[in-house]
């Protein structure tokens, strides 16, 4: 798998060398979870369906259904559910993959890039794969679904997973400096998340004093956006997919910078310090 090969002779077979090393690397960081791959997926399926259950029971209880969206009120709960859970597994993803002083970095083929890469495409296969894996038993089994605009909808759902890959870019270049913080901040941030992404109310609904606790929040605005794209009837005045994009692409910059200075740096006794 990850045996010296003599050079390519061109870009294009390069690009099919490296897109191979990637195939493999996705395959090994989803098995990562479980031996059998289809158990993995059924594990994060299962995870989502509990979310799920859990903030239906919820607004029941506390009588807070009727401020929701009009529409399909558990596609209102999925809506904000599947984009948590895709920017949140991509963060833990790209913090948590192999290292400048990983073992794995002994074979010659493999690079920081290619676990970074392939960390962060393998949780978007299973959360993706979930997704409409969970969509369709739901058309089928419970009631017909309508997206108004799925294409644009899908389109927030990668914005929250890029910012999540983004920012766990940045947490992996310092994470060999400030492991303990970097724990600590990835479990801080992930809890904070469960308000403060925004997933239970819309921001159209919150007055002024509110909104600015959570409008620096990428998630916030891609969540909020997703739910105007997924119901024909909600219109985000308060939020723009413009914002979270941009500030994926400045903390990409930021952790690639980062990581290039933490590898040139690299010693294998990191690895007794975590």
């Amino acid at each position: 798998m990850f045996q010296s090969t003599r050079k390519s002779s061109g870009n294009w077979a390069s690009f099919l060398t490296m897109a191979g090393l990637v195939y493999h690397s996705i395959v090994r960081s989803v098995r990562k979870q479980h031996n059998n791959a289809f158990v993995a997926i059924a594990m994060n399926m299962m995870q989502a369906v509990m979310f799920v259950a859990a903030f239906y029971v919820m607004f029941s209880l506390l009588g807070l259904r009727g401020a929701a969206l009009r529409g399909d009120f558990l596609l209102y709960i999925m809506s904000g559910i599947f984009l948590y859970l895709t920017h949140t597994k991509a963060l833990g993803a790209v913090a948590g993959s192999e290292g400048p002083a990983s073992p794995m970095m002994q074979h010659a083929p493999m690079t920081t890039m290619v676990a970074i890469l392939s960390a962060a495409l393998g949780s978007l296969y299973i959360q993706v794969l979930s997704l409409f894996m969970i969509l369709f038993a739901y058309h089928v089994a419970w009631a017909p679904i309508h997206i108004e605009q799925p294409i644009a909808a899908f389109g927030m759902l990668l914005i929250a997973w890029f910012t999540g890959c983004a920012l766990g870019l940045v947490l992996l270049a310092i994470k060999p400096w400030f492991p303990t913080f970097v724990s600590i901040f990835s479990l801080v941030y992930q809890r904070a998340n469960m308000i403060a992404s925004g997933k239970m109310f819309v921001a159209n609904t919150l007055p002024g004093y509110m909104l600015t606790m959570f409008d620096w929040n990428p998630l916030f605005h891609s969540i909020d956006q997703a739910r105007g794209f997924v119901f024909i009837n909600y219109n985000p005045r308060y939020s723009n997919w413009e914002y979270p994009l941009w500030v994926a692409l400045v903390l990409v910059m930021i952790g690639l910078m980062g990581e290039f200075y933490t590898r040139k740096h690299a010693s294998i006794s990191w690895n007794a310090r975590r």
